[in-house]
């Protein structure tokens, strides 16, 4: 079913791997929902996914680029404006990476040039990413900017290892550059806290399933999926939260204000 949301909206969507990724299925949703959009990847990344396949059910164009690199972000933001025909309504950031997780270096052993790399893919990318739109100028009057973070960034989960330093510090970004984006361009940054999701990055991370279905037994409505995110998404990218800023957004079956559920009171 669709409701138009995003009649003539244009935007960007970073992020999306295969049909499990939440910026996918944000795509998928964004197209049916009548936005055109450029699609864009790590050039690595779109050599392990299937972008291409995106690409071609929507009708959008990709255009690779790494996300820590100014000039792979500038081409990439002058080229989509030129590409859509007018200024951004809206960008999705969904990036994240550790190497450290990768390798499975622990938390308290860390390799530094490891977690910098981690850092500047995962949050300093999203600084970049929307220090171009501003300075480009790129984004129409209440265009709407969204970031995928985790709850981590609030609360310890110890095998998220150093993702949860860069989630805390995207969502610093997202209330800082905020501001600036709402006071001299009317457009609104919020990042979403989704319940863990089997993405291909999610299920990176150590002991990955406990951590689903603790929280799915945490949850009242139970974890919220990948489809249910980008639904999420296209509402924050419509007109109806235009005054919706600077705003961490739990999206997760109101796990984050749960102290304790019946079903793991039970388990224990």
């Amino acid at each position: 079913m669709s409701y138009n949301l995003l009649k003539g909206k244009r935007g960007i969507i970073f992020g999306a791997l295969d049909e499990n990724s939440i910026a996918w299925k944000t795509a998928e949703l964004a197209h049916a929902e009548g936005a055109t959009f450029v699609l864009t990847n790590a050039p690595i990344a779109m050599r392990m996914g299937t972008i291409n396949e995106l690409a071609e059910k929507t009708g959008s164009q990709i255009i690779p680029a790494d996300a820590t690199s100014l000039e792979d972000l500038q081409n990439l933001v002058s080229q989509s404006v030129e590409i859509l025909g007018g200024k951004l309504d809206f960008v999705l950031h969904s990036i994240g990476m550790s190497v450290n997780v990768r390798k499975g270096k622990a938390y308290t052993d860390q390799n530094y040039d490891w977690t910098q790399k981690g850092w500047d893919v995962s949050a300093v990318s999203f600084h970049k990413v929307m220090q171009t739109l501003y300075k480009q100028d790129a984004m129409s009057e209440w265009g709407s900017i969204l970031a995928l973070t985790y709850m981590a960034a609030q609360r310890t989960f110890p095998d998220y290892n150093d993702m949860a330093d860069n989630k805390a510090y995207l969502e610093s970004i997202a209330r800082s550059f905020g501001y600036f984006f709402g006071k001299d361009k009317k457009v609104r940054v919020n990042t979403i806290s989704q319940s863990p999701t089997p993405t291909t990055a999610g299920q990176g991370v150590k002991g990955f399933d406990g951590f689903i279905s603790y929280a799915e037994k945490m949850s009242p409505l139970g974890n919220a999926t990948a489809q249910e995110c980008a639904e999420y998404s296209i509402t924050l990218f419509s007109d109806y939260t235009k005054k919706v800023t600077m705003q961490n957004l739990f999206h997760d079956g109101g796990f984050s204000n749960t102290g304790v559920s019946q079903e793991v009171i039970e388990k224990f």
